[in-house]
C-alpha cells in the first residue's frame, strides 16, 4: 500500500488551518472569530448532510408552515434554520442572529452572549430541492461594540460595516466562499476526510464577463435601464458577441457562477415588486461584499450596495451586482435616465 499518498493528503489547506494563519496576522485576537466561523462551518456541514439525504429521509414535503416572507415552509428550511441557531448560539459569540425565517431577531442570552451578530438565510433556493438543482446558505457578520444591551440598531447596519461574509452551496460538490475583508478564497468539502479543503484561492472575477443571468419573464415590468441593458446583452452596439443568458433561480448557485466566470447577476425592481424581491440583510450585503472583495461591484439601481442602510429587518432592494465593467454600463443607463 503506498502510504506516501496519504501523507500528502495532510498538507492541504483546511478552512481550519486558513482562519487560524488569517489569526495569526493580528497579534491582538483572542480567537473569537476563528470560534464563530467553526460553528458556521459545522452549520454547513450538518446542512449539506441532509440535504443530500433529503429526498430518502423524506425532508422535501412541505412543513406545513409559511415564513415571515410568506413562502410555504419545506422540512429542509425548519432544519437548517434550527441548525444555524443552535451552532451560532453554542459558539458563545454571537450577541444577535437574524434568520430569513424568523420574524423577530434573535437575541442571545447574556450568559452565551459574545460580540457578534450574524445575518443569515439558512437555505437560500428551497424551492429547487426536489428538482436537485443547487441551494445554499448565505451568511454575514457584524461585530457590535461592547457595553451596551444589544438592539436591533446594532443590526441595521450598512453592508461595509461587515467584518465577513460567505455562502455554502450545497451541489455537485459541497462548496463553501468565505472573505474576512481581505479577498475572497473558496473551499471545498472533501467527504472522505470532512473537512472543507481550500480549491479556489483567492478569487478574482474577471473584469467584463459573457454572460447575464436575470429572470426575463419579469421582462415586461422592468424599468427602461434595465430592459435597455438586457438588449444590449442581446444586441449589441458594437461588433462584440452577444452575451449568454445564464439563469438558474437559485441565488447562491448564480452568483457562484458568476464570480469564478464573470458577468452580471440582475435581480432589478419591477412593477410588481418596486423595492425588488432579494432581502437587503441576508441576501444582497453578504453577495455585495463578496463581489466587491473579489474585484467587482454591486449597485441597487441608485447607490452602491453595500452604502445601503436598512430601516427593517427583512427589508428588500433590487440589485445589480458582478464583473466591474459589466455592472459600470448598467450604472451609467441609470445615471443617464436620471438626468
Amino acid at each position: 500500500m503506498d502510504y506516501s499518498v496519504d501523507a500528502h493528503r495532510t498538507d492541504l489547506m483546511t478552512i481550519t488551518r486558513f482562519v487560524l494563519n488569517e489569526q495569526s496576522k493580528h497579534p491582538e485576537s483572542r480567537g473569537d472569530f476563528t470560534i464563530l466561523l467553526s460553528h458556521i462551518v459545522l452549520g454547513c456541514k450538518f446542512v449539506c448532510s441532509a440535504v443530500n439525504k433529503a429526498g430518502l429521509a423524506k425532508l422535501i414535503g412541505l412543513a406545513g408552515e409559511t415564513n415571515v416572507q410568506g413562502e410555504e415552509q419545506k422540512k429542509l428550511d425548519v432544519l437548517s434554520n434550527e441548525v444555524f441557531i443552535k451552532a451560532l448560539i453554542s459558539s458563545g459569540r454571537t450577541r444577535i442572529l437574524v434568520s430569513e425565517e424568523d420574524e423577530e431577531a434573535i437575541f442571545v442570552e447574556p450568559s452565551k452572549r459574545g460580540k457578534y451578530c450574524v445575518v443569515f438565510d439558512p437555505l437560500d433556493g428551497s424551492s429547487n430541492i426536489d428538482c436537485g438543482v443547487s441551494i445554499g446558505t448565505i451568511f454575514g457578520i457584524y461585530m457590535v461594540k461592547d457595553g451596551h444591551e444589544p438592539t436591533i440598531e446594532d443590526v441595521l447596519q450598512p453592508g461595509k460595516n461587515m467584518v465577513a461574509a460567505g455562502y455554502c452551496m450545497y451541489g455537485s460538490s459541497c462548496t463553501l466562499v468565505l472573505s474576512t475583508g481581505t479577498g475572497v478564497n473558496g473551499f471545498t468539502l472533501d467527504p472522505s476526510l470532512g473537512e472543507f479543503i481550500l480549491t479556489h484561492p483567492d478569487i478574482k472575477i474577471p473584469k467584463k464577463g459573457k454572460i447575464y443571468s436575470v429572470n426575463e419573464g419579469n421582462a415586461k415590468n422592468w424599468d427602461a435601464p434595465t430592459a435597455s441593458y438586457v438588449e444590449q446583452c442581446k444586441f449589441p452596439k458594437d461588433s462584440s458577441p452577444p452575451k449568454s443568458l445564464r439563469y438558474i433561480g437559485s441565488m447562491v448557485a448564480d452568483v457562484h457562477r458568476t464570480l469564478l466566470y464573470g458577468g452580471s447577476f440582475l435581480y432589478p425592481a419591477d412593477k410588481k415588486s418596486p423595492n425588488g424581491k432579494l432581502r437587503v440583510l441576508y441576501e444582497v450585503f453578504p453577495m455585495s461584499f463578496l463581489m466587491e472583495q473579489a474585484g467587482g461591484q454591486a449597485f441597487t439601481g441608485k447607490q452602491r450596495a453595500l452604502d445601503l442602510v436598512p430601516t427593517k429587518l427583512h427589508e428588500r432592494s433590487p440589485i445589480f451586482l458582478g464583473s466591474y465593467d459589466d455592472i459600470g454600463e448598467i450604472k451609467a443607463l441609470y445615471a443617464a435616465e436620471s438626468k
